[in-house]
């Protein structure tokens, strides 16, 4: 019987083979893409991201401060930290060779470090902005001032990562700080967009919602970052997998970023609390009325030279939010640049590789000697 089954399977395909030859060529082509897209959803495994060599030097908690290793000797004396956000995972930085922020500093002889928050669980919810910002930042820079044996350090701030960088860098003003890179980073959160109709005291409370989780869960995180445009972020992606099925280069980096979007970890809820009423709801970072740990944040103490970069295309932090900054610190090198990206693809993609990239390399080379 199992035999009479495999005998009859063959003409069927063949059928089907038969008639794919016999289809237009356009047709063909459609159901390939078709097909190509159902394996990359259902079939083919995911990417490996994260691939620059590196090593823990340093562990607080969940955090882990890494080191990447050069593959060439190291050209410039002061060493880089990068801060991410406490939202996704920071290998957006290092995503893929070729498609890495981190690989291409590293490659031009920088001696880069990243600080890695970890993924949150339930017992972390009591987590506020203050410890990471008064005790994980200050550790993991004096960690890299004596790994590095440098005497200054820089500073690049990702997202919420430089939001956070801003105020350490306000509060530690003794620091030696010589250099600071903004990438994205929401400093005045007046005119936040949808946010802030999304999150006006009067429809959202927020309260409840911390106290009753404890954590966010990613799942809520991004699913507010994707109704700022819902058509283009819901469903634009798989549009574009079929419409570029084809494009093996194409494919390859709509795996990765689509990995790194669904890879995203819990908000511990009290900094999740500070973050949407301090900033969000009263803007207090930008007014000077923001405290941590009882120290008033004054954006006004930071000299260190000064890169800000804004996406033309981000709805997350709108150029406006980002530009901000600059009349307020004190910084005498002071730069802003708009790159022409979105929030995300200011550093993954062509326009990355092409535009931010040599950007921060030049800007950062420069004031490194």
């Amino acid at each position: 019987m199992l035999e009479g089954k495999l005998i009859m399977s063959a003409p069927v395909t063949k059928s089907l083979e038969d008639l794919l030859d016999s289809m237009p060529q356009e047709m063909q082509r459609t159901y390939r893409r078709f097909k190509k897209a159902s394996e990359v959803l259902t079939t083919e495994a995911e990417p490996e991201v994260g691939l620059t060599p590196k090593e823990v030097i340093w562990t607080k908690n969940k955090t882990k401060l890494y080191r990447y290793q050069p593959a060439l000797p190291k050209k410039h004396r002061i060493p880089l930290l990068m801060v991410y956000a406490l939202i996704n995972k920071p290998y957006i930085l290092d995503l893929a060779p070729g498609n890495s922020l981190i690989e291409y500093l590293v490659n031009r002889g920088f001696d880069v470090y990243l600080l890695d928050w970890g993924t949150p669980a339930l017992e972390d919810r009591h987590m506020k902005l203050d410890d990471y910002i008064m005790d994980y930042i200050p550790r993991a820079v004096r960690k890299v001032l004596r790994t590095s044996g440098a005497e200054e350090i820089s500073l690049l701030g990702y997202c919420m990562g430089g939001t956070m960088t801003s105020i350490f860098a306000a509060l530690h003003p003794q620091l030696p700080i010589r250099n600071i890179i903004f990438m994205t980073s929401p400093f005045d959160f007046a005119d936040a967009g949808l946010f802030t109709n999304w999150l006006d005291e009067k429809y959202f409370n927020l309260d409840k919602m911390v106290d009753t989780m404890g954590v966010v869960p990613p799942e809520m995180i991004d699913f507010g970052n994707k109704m700022l445009k819902p058509i283009v972020n819901f469903y634009g992606p798989y549009i574009n997998l079929v419409d570029r099925a084809e494009n093996e280069n194409f494919v390859n980096g709509w795996k990765l970023m689509q990995k790194w979007v669904n890879d995203g970890i819990p908000f511990p809820g009290e900094a999740f609390r500070q973050w949407i009423r301090e900033f969000y709801q009263h803007n207090k970072l930008l007014k000077g009325e923001l405290y941590i740990r009882g120290r008033q944040v004054d954006l006004s103490n930071i000299k260190a030279n000064v890169l800000n970069i804004a996406a033309e295309r981000d709805h997350i932090a709108i150029p406006h939010q980002v530009e901000a900054l600059m009349p307020i610190i004190s910084s005498k090198d002071k730069t802003y640049m708009e790159m022409p990206t979105g929030h995300v693809s200011v550093c993954f993609g062509r326009q990355a590789i092409n535009k931010t990239y040599p950007s921060v390399g030049d800007w950062l080379e420069q004031r490194s000697k």
